[in-house]
């Protein structure tokens, strides 16, 4: 009897899965479309938001079933005027521009700060305290020091970046040699620079003759940014520009910045190629710390001029947001700043014209950062957005890459 073998078929290979499409953009430029995209929906959020606040649009509600146009036109109209006063406040002549870019100056020192920090894979939250130092030594040397002009400006700006690079330093040095965490310390130290601040106003020495109230003597004139013609803008805002510049040199041209980028990137690869990363730690920070010590100058040397309790306002925690919407770029962080100045000047124009609250600003600007910290929210919305490899982990890692 003989036996008959059945050979199997062999399955037949299943197809290469096919590779993701990639954009052929740089990644920079993948990057500013989300960005640009964050945008919109952003105002996309905000136009919900005065249409649901707007009092015409509740009126013609109730009756919607018998004249929907009413109501499509009222939300229309409300969103409308509302984005019109908020650009025409930001952009709207010489005055709204210079308002604009003087609200951005301290914004794009600050949001440097930040991003110099990320970079080198520390989260630096002491902008606003770091600020505050440096605005209380600058301020200090300006109103209490009676020099010639031009020297005593200058040694103004530079005890405000002495006074930041302390700050900034010392979180870098504790984390350097403690391990401590830079969020927690950095946190931490805003509160004692906030309350430094409030007593330094109650000694003799910082309260202005006189008041009772704590604010301090007027910078003297010589000490004070020359300011463009009859508007608020000075030349704090030029030194914003250079400070970018700067950053930008220190981390694409210069050997530290190799350094601090590597630190970022890997810090175990990086020791072992025999960097020091508590160095680079601690030059990161002192760095930053002067960054924003810079923004306090521009704060009491050209924008208030006196030293008060909110001469920081909420600048050092808006240059987070800054830092974010810029992805830890220096051009991108001053375009994020003018973006933000912008939002700022035309937010109280457009509360002024349309009784839009001007809180509306802040919502889109934490709206704005959100979209751009969820890009593939963005990319589910906009579904012609390029793809690129790792773009989700861009915020997560620190823009290293």
């Amino acid at each position: 009897m003989s036996t008959e073998t059945t050979v199997e078929p062999t399955p037949a290979a299943p197809p290469p899965a096919k590779a993701p499409q990639r954009s052929g953009l740089p990644s920079w430029a993948v990057q500013g479309l989300v960005s640009l995209s964050a945008i919109v929906l952003a105002l996309v959020v905000g136009a919900i938001l005065i249409i649901v606040g707007d009092d015409q649009v509740k009126a013609t509600i109730g009756y919607f079933g018998a004249a929907p146009m009413d109501t499509i036109s009222a939300a229309l109209s409300a969103v409308g005027e509302a984005y019109k006063a908020l650009a025409v406040g930001a952009l709207g002549g010489v005055t709204p521009i210079t308002e604009s870019l003087t609200q951005a100056t301290p914004l794009i020192c600050g949001g440097l700060a930040v991003s110099l920090a990320f970079r080198t894979g520390l989260f630096n939250i002491g902008a606003q305290g770091q600020l505050i130092v440096g605005a209380i030594l600058a301020g200090y040397v300006g109103f209490a020091w009676h020099l010639p002009p031009v020297l005593h400006l200058v040694l103004a700006v530079i005890a405000g970046l002495i006074g930041g690079a302390i700050w900034g330093g010392v979180v870098g040095l504790l984390k350097a040699r403690t391990g401590a965490h830079e969020v927690i310390v950095t946190i931490m130290l805003n509160y004692v620079a906030i309350y430094l601040l409030q007593w330094l106003l109650t000694t003799p020495t910082f309260r202005r003759p006189g008041r009772t109230d704590p604010i301090s003597p007027i910078v003297d004139a010589n000490a004070q940014y020359p300011q463009f013609g009859s508007t608020r803008l000075h030349a704090g805002f030029i030194l914003a520009l250079l400070a970018a510049v700067f950053v930008w040199w220190l981390l694409n041209r210069s050997t530290v910045g190799f350094e601090l980028r590597a630190v970022g990137a890997n810090p175990d690869a990086s020791r072992t190629a025999g960097m020091s990363v508590g160095r680079a730690y601690i030059i990161a920070m002192v760095v930053a710390g002067a960054l924003a010590g810079l923004a306090g100058t521009q704060q009491v040397l050209g924008t208030d001029l006196p030293l008060t309790d909110g001469v920081a306002a909420t600048v050092g925690f808006d240059a987070i947001t800054v830092a974010l919407l810029g992805r830890g770029t220096p051009l991108g962080t001053v375009l994020a700043g003018l973006l933000f100045g912008a939002l700022n000047a035309g937010g109280l124009q457009m509360q002024l014209l349309t009784q839009t609250p001007l809180t509306l600003t802040t919502v889109l600007q934490a709206v704005i950062v959100l979209f751009v910290a969820a890009p593939a929210l963005v990319r589910s919305v906009f579904r012609f957005l390029p793809k690129q490899r790792g773009a989700g982990a861009v915020l997560a890692k620190g823009w290293n890459g």
